[in-house]
Order: C-alpha cells, then sequence, then structure tokens
C-alpha cells in the first residue's frame, strides 16, 4: 500500500480554490474520515475513488455541512467552511448532487428546474433543456416517474441554477445505460471548459479516468494515493485493486 500523499504546491502559484487538510469526521462515536486532505485548483475535475465504504461521500458531505462532527480545516476561496451550515457553504458557491439524486418526485420536471432560486449566472430552465433534451420531452411528468438517467440528468442541472464555483457529485454514472453516462461525462466535461470545478466520487474507474485531472484514492477514511491524469495508464492496475472487493 502507498503512502499517504503529500498536497503538492499550486501550479503557477495559483491558490487552490478547495484545500481540505487534516479533515477528521464521526458518525456518533465511529471515527470515519482520518486526517483527509485534498485541494482543488479553480476549474479542474478531481476524483475520489475507492472501495464501498472508504469515505468518498462521507468526504463530500463533510465538505457540504451536511455531516457536522468534523475536525480539522475545509478551506474554500480562503475562508474555512468547517463551522458554516450546509445552506451557508452553498451561498458561498458550492452545490452538492447526493447519490440519492434528491429531486422533488411528487413536483415536475419544469417545478424542480424552477424552484431553486436563479442567481447571476445560474443555469436558466432554457438552458437545462438545451443540455438535456429529454427535460424538455418529460416537462409535465413528475419526478418520480423519470428513469434514473433522467433523474440524474435533472438533478444536476438544477443545481447550476445556482452558479456554483464547486460542484460535488456522489457516483453520478451508478446504475445508468452507458449512453446517459457519456452525455454526463460530455456536460461535465464543458463545465469545466466553463471554469466550473467538480470533485466527483466514482467506482466507475473508466469514467473518472476520463474525466479527472487527477485522482485521490481513499481507504478506510484515509487518503492513501494520488495520481495524475497523465499516471493514470502506467498505474491502472493499482487503481483496480484499490477498488477490488
Amino acid at each position: 500500500m502507498t503512502a499517504p500523499a503529500v498536497s503538492r504546491p499550486a501550479a503557477g502559484g495559483t491558490a487552490p480554490l478547495l484545500e481540505v487538510r487534516d479533515l477528521n469526521a464521526y458518525y456518533g462515536q465511529s471515527h470515519v474520515l482520518h486526517g483527509v486532505h485534498l485541494k482543488v485548483m479553480p476549474g479542474e475535475i478531481v476524483s475520489l475513488i475507492g472501495r464501498n465504504g472508504a469515505g468518498k461521500s462521507t468526504t463530500l458531505k463533510s465538505i457540504m455541512g451536511v455531516l457536522e462532527s468534523r475536525t480539522g480545516s475545509v478551506r474554500f476561496e480562503g475562508q474555512d467552511l468547517l463551522k458554516l451550515s450546509s445552506n451557508r457553504v452553498a451561498a458561498r458557491g458550492v452545490a452538492w448532487v447526493p447519490e440519492e439524486r434528491a429531486i422533488l418526485g411528487n413536483l415536475t420536471v419544469r417545478e424542480n428546474l424552477e424552484l431553486p432560486p436563479l442567481r447571476p449566472g445560474g443555469w436558466t430552465t432554457e438552458r437545462a433543456y438545451e443540455a438535456f433534451p429529454v427535460l424538455r420531452e418529460r416537462a409535465h411528468h413528475s419526478g418520480a416517474k423519470l428513469s434514473g438517467g433522467e433523474q440524474q440528468m435533472l438533478a444536476i442541472v438544477r443545481v447550476l441554477r445556482s452558479a456554483p464555483k464547486l460542484l460535488l457529485l456522489d457516483e453520478p454514472s451508478e446504475g445508468l445505460a452507458p449512453v446517459i453516462v457519456q452525455r454526463i461525462g460530455e456536460m461535465l466535461a464543458r463545465l469545466r471548459e466553463e471554469g466550473l470545478a467538480v470533485i466527483l466520487v466514482e467506482q466507475n474507474l473508466g469514467f473518472a479516468t476520463k474525466l479527472a485531472d487527477r485522482h485521490y484514492v481513499l481507504v478506510d477514511g484515509q487518503v492513501m494515493d494520488e495520481v495524475a491524469r497523465s499516471e493514470v495508464a502506467q498505474r491502472r492496475s493499482a487503481l483496480l485493486r484499490y477498488l477490488s472487493v
């Protein structure tokens, strides 16, 4: 097993958008994150990979402020988020799409899109329809009647109404048809080109390695390795071992 990675200096002196240091998190008496460290640069996609139970989703919840029992440092644009509620974290420019997607199943697609406040630079309903035309076709269908892929599309574009600077995505490809996964990947690549940073939690190594600039490997609540995009080909066997049951 590789020793924990040391956070590298930001390229060209650019400050990280997000920098997490010595993050510990707890569920009751259970210590589930152990000194997690990671950083995300502006306009960068970073993936968190590891087996089920490795602490990937817990890391996102800790950054977002959903999990309150934490210690360490979570700095976003130089400001510590650790003592902020999830609503205040969101107001700072962080958006989260949980694994369960959290759309409103009793509302229509259009209502789901129009309910979140639209902030300057955020995605309008029309832009959401342009990105995923199937949502226009399903505009008057309830969220509960959408397929898994349609729900995932809706979950992503509705949080983009808030014009976030950092998007946290938890297992966006899970259980989806390859064509839907491809469309979501294409949209994320376009968002990166527009300057949005993303933390992507994924078990689908192929999807993650096509998109992410860097990968953090979590094992038992710790970051055990950091792999750059340029290193993926030569490190693929090791990455697959980290993911194996």
